[in-house]
């Protein structure tokens, strides 16, 4: 019996991009496709099998620790990005301030997938969901450079609709215009 279910969704991979590691900073770059290793993109700011914790696991571990990277890839809705660009009183919002990976559209609720569930292309490539990404101060700090006075209004824009981070389960190749096919984990929701 299967643990992971398929649904009927699907995302159409509608941008690509890479945040390279050499430049320290946030800035996606749009890419027509990307090539994923367990490690995640080479030469991205995210690469790596492990990783420093940092403030979102401060409960967990002391800042610094090396523990297991959950955060290669950063995954976002279309559909959400233009209620943020609307919330924010801009036309649109693009990827490329906000460090993104992918940008999927088709997927309801992207930014509330369960964790575990699975993205998968065509060639295979598996992208695990960790969890729903949180807007920060960052990308506002992107926003701001090339649109005075909106930086402030990401954060509150956002929240709730910040997309999700993931890992690479399994290798290959993601090409802009793409599906990648939607499994969830077949359990009911945690209820105590």
């Amino acid at each position: 019996m299967p643990v992971m279910r398929e649904t009927e969704f699907q995302g159409e991979v509608t941008w690509i991009g890479y945040v390279p590691a050499a430049t320290g900073g946030l800035r996606s770059e749009k890419q027509d496709q990307l090539t994923l290793s367990f490690d995640g993109i080479a030469g991205e700011r995210h690469e790596g099998a492990l990783r420093a914790s940092c403030v979102r696991v401060r409960n967990l571990h002391p800042e610094g620790t090396e523990i297991r990277n959950l955060r290669q890839i950063s995954i976002l809705s279309e559909e959400e990005l233009a209620l943020i660009a609307a919330d924010m009183g801009m036309e649109r919002i693009d990827p490329v301030h906000l460090g993104a990976t992918l940008v999927l559209r088709g997927i309801p609720d992207l930014s509330h997938l369960p964790p575990s569930s699975r993205l998968q292309g065509p060639d295979g490539v598996t992208l695990t969901v960790d969890i729903e990404n949180r807007p920060c101060i960052f990308p506002a700090k992107e926003i701001e450079k090339d649109h005075a006075g909106f930086g402030p209004k990401f954060k509150p824009a956002a929240t709730g609709r910040r997309g999700v981070m993931a890992w690479v389960e399994r290798p290959g190749v993601l090409k802009a215009g793409e599906p990648l096919r939607l499994f969830v984990p077949d359990q009911p929701a945690w209820a105590p």
